[in-house]
């Protein structure tokens, strides 16, 4: 059976990017869905300097690691600032000092959603122009605005025409 790595590029602990992400990878047929929390890879800022004295981070080493792992990464980005959240980069950071193709030529599903109206649109189209450059297969893109009108935790996306949207890109995805 083939292994989605899912979460959210977000450190809050009610994340509505982690809570996409794995409700996307739970749409996926016959896979195993394993979900991680990017609390469990709080690093020090990245610097030359602390590589330079302590070598790469253990958890970015884990986090590297994790993303080999997969056959399928669904990942949805939090926007701050228009931007990656801070704990995103910083783990990509790390990671990067691995191998600058971190996401190691996997099939990737990219998602993003804000509580705005522009559901994160601004750090989806970021990533998706910069993450094949580290590694990243980019099989497909949706973003979900207005999280909190067009979302719930039992039904998931409620709002019928995103729902359809975000199958019909599922669905044309071979993992």
């Amino acid at each position: 059976m083939k292994k989605i790595i899912a979460f959210g590029g977000s450190s809050s602990k009610n994340s509505i990017n982690k809570q996409l992400a794995v409700y996307a990878a739970n749409l996926f047929q016959n896979v195993d869905i394993e979900v991680l929390d990017l609390n469990d890879y709080d690093m020090p800022v990245f610097s030359v300097d602390k590589e330079k004295e302590n070598g790469i981070h253990p958890l970015a080493q884990d986090f590297y690691a994790k993303i080999g792992s997969a056959d399928f990464i669904v990942l949805s980005l939090a926007e701050h600032n228009g931007a990656y959240s801070s704990a995103f980069k910083n783990t990509l950071d790390w990671a990067s000092r691995i191998n600058n193709k971190t996401f190691q030529q996997k099939p990737m599903l990219l998602l993003a959603t804000s509580p705005g109206a522009r559901g994160g649109g601004s750090v989806l189209d970021i990533a998706t122009k910069r993450f094949p450059f580290q590694g990243a297969e980019v099989k497909g893109s949706f973003s979900l605005p207005s999280f909190n009108d067009n979302f719930d935790i039992v039904n998931g996306i409620t709002n019928s025409e995103l729902k359809k949207q975000l199958l019909e890109i599922i669905n044309s995805i071979e993992i």
